[in-house]
């Protein structure tokens, strides 16, 4: 899987140490023609064990390339976004399949502005990447032989940079006064030291679940409902103000309120976006087609606020919180952009912003979201390979615009149709060999029925 989201294979298969170093190789080279001196990288991984070998491969191809590389190891995404930053580095390279299973691993590339490339500029690596894997000689893919007496500085105290720019920006005093208490599942992923020391730092108490970087993953990775049993059992004992769910490399935050009660990934970006906007009192946000419109509902309570939507993925959202100075952004995936942190999305941020906000209102989480409109959303995947491949996805799309030609479309990324009674949006996965149906409406049922109404339109199985 190659897109704007970077490169993702299921590892001894499509993600190997060849296409590892080819992948190095690749954006290497693209920082060599960008730079006009020897380029400095960071990189680091979320912890997966196939990323050692991995990493250490794609370390070899920048190093190929007149790279200087600084390494922090096992790092959350943001954490690397953030020491690009602070290093003043030319950009990143990190090894990780994000939520996707143990099985997947990959590669996402960061700039020098501690963002995602753009999208003419993943193009542009991705090409590179596929030139350099046709020009591999069969026998490459050896870190160690390639990286005997070159120079990889590594870094060791990353987190702490990183922990300490979130409590540069939040309300300490406030959040050690209300005394929280918080369980949280990192799933044994890159998050699980960070989120400990900020907690420590803010006067939180912890119950810490999966908190031990082993190599595999206590549960599916991804932060979703059926995934996240543990955590919504351990915080339903009682006595905790709420619970958080990071996905292996750490981008991303799901919540439980007080009574564990799974409240959905949708909310984070709302709950921190209302809070950010309570500090500014009003602003731009920016987010991507997929995500709820509850973020919309939050504008509506600051006067002169306004949301922008872009295509779906990171950079695509990045770009245009830039292009409209947002306050914050990011994606309905639990994923938090908080631009005064870094150009990514971040977990830390999100638990900030969160405990900020319970310490600020004095309310539990349970009554804040209850001010926030309700809306149901459905999420569908359907497997390219059931629907005819991606030749298929094309005509799906053009049936759909056209059969809701009446509504508002937008054909950005996909098709999406908003109604007066929701929207739905219909897609292909930059992460997976999938299409994404995803409807909003005010109930679950009605949610549904506009999800098969499109599919039925799109001429794709139920």
């Amino acid at each position: 899987m190659l897109s704007v989201s970077g490169a993702r294979g299921i590892v001894g298969k499509t993600m190997t140490p060849k296409v590892a170093m080819a992948f190095g190789r690749a954006f290497g080279s693209w920082l060599r023609e960008h730079c006009r001196e020897q380029p400095r990288v960071i990189t680091g991984r979320d912890g997966r064990d196939s990323g050692a070998e991995l990493l250490e491969c794609a370390i070899a191809g920048l190093v190929q390339t007149g790279c200087h590389v600084t390494d922090l190891g096992v790092a959350m995404t943001p954490t690397i976004g953030v020491m690009v930053l602070h290093n003043k580095a030319n950009g990143a390279l990190i090894s990780t399949a994000s939520h996707n299973p143990i099985e997947w691993n990959g590669f996402k590339c960061v700039d020098a502005s501690g963002a995602a490339p753009r999208v003419e500029q993943a193009n542009d690596i991705i090409q590179r990447f596929q030139m350099e894997l046709r020009n591999a000689s069969p026998g490459e893919g050896s870190a160690t032989t390639h990286l005997a007496g070159t120079p990889v500085t590594r870094q060791t105290d990353a987190d702490e940079i990183h922990v300490r720019r979130v409590l540069n920006l939040i309300d300490v005093k406030a959040i050690r006064a209300a005394t929280l208490r918080v369980v949280v599942d990192s799933v044994n992923g890159s998050g699980c030291n960070a989120v400990r020391m900020l907690l420590h730092e803010l006067g939180v108490e912890l119950e810490h679940l999966n908190g031990v970087v082993t190599g595999q993953f206590a549960h599916t990775p991804e932060p979703t409902q059926a995934n996240l049993h543990q955590l919504a059992d351990a915080v339903a004992k009682g006595g905790f103000s709420c619970g958080f769910a990071q996905d292996p490399d750490a981008d991303r935050l799901a919540i439980v309120d007080e009574f564990g009660r799974y409240i959905g990934e949708e909310y984070t970006l709302a709950l921190c976006a209302l809070r950010v906007l309570e500090r500014t009192g009003r602003g731009a946000m920016a987010t991507n087609l997929s995500t709820s419109r509850m973020i919309d509902s939050v504008a509506k309570k600051f006067a002169g606020s306004h949301v922008y939507r872009s295509a779906v993925g990171e950079a695509n959202v990045v770009a245009s919180m830039k292009k409209t100075s947002s306050v914050i952004g990011g994606e309905g995936n639990g994923g938090v952009i908080w631009p005064s942190v870094c150009w990514i999305r971040d977990s830390l941020s999100a638990i900030a912003l969160t405990l900020e906000l319970l310490a600020t209102r004095g309310k539990t989480l349970s009554v804040i979201v209850a001010e926030i409109p309700a809306v149901s959303m459905i999420k569908r995947k359907l497997e390219l390979a059931g629907v005819g491949g991606i030749d298929a996805v094309k005509p799906a799309l053009e049936r759909v615009a056209n059969k809701y030609a009446h509504a508002k479309v937008d054909t950005t990324d996909g098709v999406r149709i908003d109604l007066p009674s929701g929207w739905v949006h219909l897609r292909a996965s930059n992460t997976e060999p999938i299409i994404r149906l995803i409807a909003e409406a005010a109930t679950a049922n009605a949610a549904n029925a506009l999800a098969d109404e499109v599919a039925a339109g799109a001429g794709l199985p139920l």
